[in-house]
């Protein structure tokens, strides 16, 4: 599959990185091992960051700084990282999914990094990270409606699908055998990327059977 950063995006936000895997997975509830490392994690996160210096941690400040560049409000339009941080630091924890995505957003909330899961079946020709246009929205997972406009949102043939605040439900990871398309999205290079996606790899592997995922690196 191919993926690219469109010359918009690239030209607003010059440190625009995508950090991809594609792997086959077996989607299923998380064991608790997983559940485990997901609740210690949170309680380290917890105890280490407050309301008023999350918005600091680099790879969500970057990320915030993005959004005023294409246009989006970063304080009406929480990247998924930061609002998944703020949860845990209110005590209100975070949902339980599935394996797949539990180890996507663990590897989120530790490195400040938003990251989505996909189905690739779901999805259809190259994948390209544009700023939506002013107006547009998909159907969120878990809302009826999400306005992306402004936002840089990931595209394929049939539409939008996903962006580093709220997926859309055409390409969401539900059980089963699937293949999957991990997109980490950056605004501050490559050189977090490399250090965080093979132990992305590696959680993968070991509570999803994901075995080898090909790593891409879209500059």
């Amino acid at each position: 599959m191919e993926l690219k950063i469109s010359d918009e995006v690239r030209a607003l936000c010059p440190g625009a990185a995508l950090g991809v895997l594609f792997y086959r997975a077996e989607v299923s509830e998380s064991p608790q091992a997983l559940l485990d490392k997901f609740d210690d994690a949170q309680r380290a996160l917890g105890e280490r960051y407050t309301l008023e210096t999350i918005a600091d941690i680099p790879h969500i400040s970057s990320t915030r700084d993005a959004y005023r560049a294409l246009g989006k409000s970063p304080h009406e339009y929480r990247n998924a990282a930061e609002a998944m941080l703020r949860r845990i630091v209110k005590g209100s924890g975070l949902y339980r999914i599935n394996n797949v995505v539990d180890v996507n957003n663990l590897i989120s909330v530790s490195s400040g990094y938003s990251i989505g899961s996909y189905d690739v079946s779901d999805l259809s020709g190259a994948v390209t990270l544009h700023r939506a246009q002013e107006g547009s929205h998909y159907d969120g997972i878990g809302k009826e409606s999400v306005n992306i406009g402004r936002l840089p949102v990931l595209y394929d043939a049939l539409g939008p699908f996903g962006n580093p605040s709220s997926d859309s439900r055409r390409a969401m990871i539900r059980p089963g055998r699937r293949d999957v398309m991990s997109v980490v999205y950056s605004f501050d290079g490559d050189a977090g990327l490399r250090e965080w996606l093979p132990q992305f790899a590696a959680l993968l592997g070991k509570y999803s059977g994901a075995s080898e995922p090909d790593i891409k690196y879209i500059l």
